[in-house]
Parts: structure tokens; C-alpha cells; sequence
């Protein structure tokens, strides 16, 4: 189910402020870059990720401050560790700050039930996965209480959240 949902590349162009997003799975779908890592072959990164990449810049060069923060069970998956390695390179390089929280610190904070972009403290755009971490769809959502909730939640998050340059695997 998708309702009322923009292109996303429109909806990162139409934010002024800020532009969060929340990722709280240990691994994502079957991505050919991930299985690239896993057998030890070092690889480009490929022209969507190039595409990703613009765009962030494009968004922070009209300063829009954008953050992730990504909740991660200890071990961290393979799938997290290799996220881990091409973070600098693809995330912070294009202009993104980007923090961790092992989940064993995130017990007593309120957090949403699913993955989200938050544009402007004003839209939240919730993506949904199935079990196996495939895309399932997406949600926008402008309900004031819902946002304010979502703002909240980020927040104490960030707070709390590790720097990706002192987290450590």
C-alpha cells in the first residue's frame, strides 16, 4: 500500500531544512555490491549509488543538513559491517552525518516501527520491509502528532547515538 507518496528524489529537492532518516534493520535487500564485498572483490560503486551521491550533494549544497542514524544489534551483521565500510566513502562523502546505536542502548527510548525519512520536522515518509528486509512499500505522513512524535523519537536518538568515526565494529 502507497498513498500519497512523492518521487523521492522530488521530496529530498523539496526539503529546506533537514532531512533525516531512521534505519533500524540488521540487514537490507540482496544487493549485488553487498555479495561483491562478502566474497573479498572490492568494487565501484555503481551508477545508482553515483545517482545517491548527487543528489545528497545537490540537497546539502543548498544547505539542508541531513543525518542518519542507523540502530544495530551487537554482533553486527555482515550485512551491517559491510554498510559500516562504505559509509565514509558513499554517506559522509556526499554530505551526510551518519551515527550508530548498538540496540542494547535504545531500550528506553520511544521509537517508531518503521524505517523513515523525516523532511523538515514537517513530513515523514515511512518505509516498510517484509521479513527478509525486501521493499514492502511506503507511507508519507503529515499528521502533526505523528511528526512531532517521530521529531521526538529522532532526536533522543541522535543524542545518544555514536559518531560513525568512533563506532567501531
Amino acid at each position: 500500500m502507497q498513498q500519497n507518496v512523492p518521487d523521492f528524489t522530488a521530496l529530498l529537492r523539496s526539503a529546506e531544512r533537514s532531512a533525516v532518516h531512521l534505519e533500524m534493520r540488521d540487514s537490507y535487500m540482496a544487493d549485488a555490491l553487498f555479495d561483491m564485498w562478502r566474497e573479498g572483490r572490492e568494487a565501484e560503486l555503481p551508477e545508482e549509488y553515483l545517482q545517491w551521491q548527487e543528489l545528497v550533494k545537490e540537497t546539502a549544497a543548498r544547505g539542508v543538513t541531513l543525518r542518519r542514524a542507523r540502530i544495530v544489534s551487537e554482533p553486527v551483521t555482515d550485512y551491517i559491517r559491510w554498510e559500516h565500510s562504505l559509509t565514509a566513502r558513499h554517506n559522509i562523502a556526499a554530505g551526510e552525518v551518519v551515527r550508530w546505536l548498538p540496540r542494547r542502548l535504545s531500550s528506553d527510548l520511544t521509537l517508531p516501527g518503521n524505517d523513515l525519512w523525516l523532511i523538515d520536522d514537517e513530513r515523514v515518509l515511512f518505509h516498510w520491509f517484509t521479513g527478509d528486509g525486501e521493499w514492502a512499500g511506503h507511507e508519507l505522513n503529515e499528521d502533526p502528532a505523528t511528526v512531532r512524535r517521530v521529531v521526538a523519537s529522532f532526536e533522543a536518538l541522535w543524542v545518544r547515538a555514536i559518531p560513525h568515526e568512533e563506532f567501531v565494529l
